[in-house]
């Protein structure tokens, strides 16, 4: 049974010397292969070299500190509530007379974590953060971790060092 009478009969017609011996796919192949060897590789020698990762590039997490040294981070919540992942979590904690020079409000993260497995890399902790706290570091990957107990970060390796500040353009 013929579900239209739209039928079309193709007929292969004989194949050449040539084409019975491979010949044209041999020779576009060796033309491909003689093209890519001649051209500039695409790749980089990864620990020797870095590629540019852009300006718009969202990689390492870092806890902004102020020109003072004191920690910008106030333990609103809002990156918290902003991450999807819900990769984001802090302790608060009053500040005690004669931490003024460590914190610059009168409330402070005592424990802020990133579940970096967990964590997406969408930049919307950085949008919601009212203090300009968190960044993402367009500079800097997130290194490979080779244990579980390496993906939990903490203040340790969030906090900015003050010898090594973090500056992206249009920023403090």
């Amino acid at each position: 049974m013929k579900l239209s009478n739209k039928t079309k009969v193709l007929e292969q017609g004989e194949m050449t010397l040539a084409e019975r011996m491979y010949l044209p796919a041999i020779v576009g192949g060796m033309a491909t292969t003689l093209k890519h060897f001649f051209s500039k590789p695409v790749t980089i020698r990864y620990p020797e070299q870095q590629r540019y990762l852009g300006p718009i590039y969202r990689g390492h997490h870092i806890l902004k500190k102020d020109e003072q040294g004191a920690e910008r981070c106030t333990a609103c919540g809002l990156c918290a509530v902003a991450c999807p992942a819900e990769a984001i979590s802090m302790v608060a904690e009053e500040r005690k007379k004669g931490e003024e020079h460590l914190y610059r409000e009168e409330k402070y993260a005592k424990v802020y974590e990133i579940n970096m497995l967990r964590c997406i890399f969408c930049g919307l902790c950085e949008e919601a953060c009212p203090k300009e706290a968190i960044f993402l570091r367009h500079d800097k990957m997130v290194p490979v971790f080779s244990t579980r107990d390496e993906v939990i970060y903490g203040k340790d390796k969030l906090v900015e060092n003050m010898d090594q500040r973090y500056l992206r353009d249009g920023w403090k």
